[in-house]
């Protein structure tokens, strides 16, 4: 079965699961559909702000499409629950990213 497949079939069961809506938006992402990619982290974010991983993976998408306006706002946001979380080194990682934006 396909993952995709396979982790909608789980999502309907458990839509509120984190950790499959984040395993869902990166098969999204993955497989280049980026707008259900990123509404995938939204949600992601919406359930959990502190899922560190779906801030950086989310701005990759965004950087990846162009828009960094838009994925400068998240890497700030996601700097800022990193630190929040004690997460020197993601926090850190996050930043490099944001600086390289200008």
């Amino acid at each position: 079965m396909p993952e995709r497949k396979k982790l909608e079939e789980l999502l309907e069961q458990d839509p509120d699961d984190v950790f499959l809506n984040f395993g869902l938006a990166m098969e999204l992402a993955k497989r280049g559909l980026a707008e259900e990619a990123l509404a995938r982290f939204d949600r992601v974010l919406e359930l959990d702000p502190a899922y560190l991983a779906a801030y950086s993976q989310k701005s990759a998408v965004l950087i990846a499409k162009g828009r960094r306006d838009e994925a400068r706002l998240v890497l700030e946001a996601g700097v800022k629950a990193a630190r929040a979380a004690d997460d020197a080194h993601l926090a850190a990682e996050m930043q490099k990213t944001l600086d390289t934006l200008g």
